[in-house]
């Protein structure tokens, strides 16, 4: 089809069993001398779940809805846990893919939503192997925003009240990731409000709604994003809410621990009716929105000076971005 012969979903990856949990987080933190003791305390979130992450599930999912309509085969690698997307390419060149089109499962613009995908197509690329060309941002195409618009539309009928208060969120990143993020800076956050109006638009709202964060896991003294989600909602005069997740793409396991049991407590504590919209998962309209990213012309890489990594000190990495950094 076009330009492609194949198509790549490329994604964070997840642990599939107790078992998988303590060697994917040491994965995901390799060589950020993160203590043993966080990573022990983080396994219990995904432990508490039977140690499986959704996320793999769901991005099965995602490449089973899309065989019938991408039009040419497709393969799906992962960063941090099996399978991983060198294995993916290898099996590509085997397969004798020629060129491939990139779809991370990350919308927005950030180093670890954007640039740490270019540099996962780096390290992946493999000699006589097929080229790989990362698909755009998509936080803002029309069928990431109308996936997103049903799911929130039906997480109010749910909750049965119409003035309930949209509240989106999104992975937080420090506070000078998200002043880089971009050519000029500032996108990460930028991007993520416009693709809550457009929500908010095409539900046909004229209500405020926020922006708040979740997820953080940097040492206190760094400046990350705020207002975090359970702050805010303890916060809020709204007499009811709908979470929803804007900067993810599936139920992965920082929606289901986060939102899903952490904010949901927080509500109940303070007796405020909460629901939560579902992620564009595989949605008919997302789905679609893949192809029509494929049948776009090439994208430009982005410029190296676009979205530069953390700069990392020793002692600055006490908690790891996990499961995902943002992912989507």
């Amino acid at each position: 089809m076009g330009i492609y012969d194949a198509l790549l979903v490329l994604s964070f990856g997840g642990p599939e069993g107790p078992d998988d949990v303590m060697p994917f987080l040491e994965n995901v933190v390799r060589g950020r001398g993160v203590p043993r003791e966080r990573l022990l305390e983080v396994a219990e979130h995904y432990q508490s779940f039977g140690g499986v992450s959704p996320i793999n599930r769901q991005n099965r999912d995602l490449v089973e809805a899309l065989r019938p309509i991408a039009g040419v085969p497709v393969y799906w690698g992962n960063r941090n846990w099996h399978p991983f997307g060198e294995d993916t390419v290898r099996e590509m060149r085997s397969d004798g893919v020629r060129k491939a089109a990139v779809f991370a499962t990350s919308a927005f613009a950030g180093y670890s939503s954007c640039r740490q995908y270019y540099e996962d197509i780096d390290r992946i690329s493999v000699e006589g192997g097929p080229e790989l060309v990362k698909l755009r941002h998509y936080g803002e195409h029309p069928g990431f925003v109308a996936a997103m618009a049903e799911h929130t539309r039906a997480a109010l009928e749910r909750l049965g009240r119409d003035d309930a208060r949209l509240v989106f969120t999104a992975h937080s990143i420090p506070v000078s990731m998200a002043e880089t993020a971009g050519p000029s800076g500032g996108l990460y956050e930028a991007q993520l409000r416009r693709s809550a109006e457009l929500v908010n638009q095409a539900l046909g709202r004229t209500q405020p709604w926020d922006l708040v964060w979740q997820s953080r896991s940097g040492p206190p003294q760094v400046p990350w994003l705020e207002p975090d989600v359970c702050d805010h909602l303890r916060k809020t005069d709204a007499g009811s809410v709908v979470l929803v997740p804007i900067g993810f793409v599936s139920d992965h396991m920082e929606v289901v621990y986060d939102l899903d049991t952490e904010a949901r407590a927080v509500a109940a504590e303070l007796g405020l009716p909460m629901e939560r919209a579902a992620t564009a998962g595989t949605h008919p309209r997302f789905v679609r929105m893949v192809r029509e990213l494929m049948e776009e012309p090439e994208p430009v890489p982005c410029p190296l000076t676009c979205c530069p990594p953390p700069r990392r000190r020793p002692q600055a990495a006490q908690a790891p971005h996990v499961p995902q950094a943002p992912q989507v």
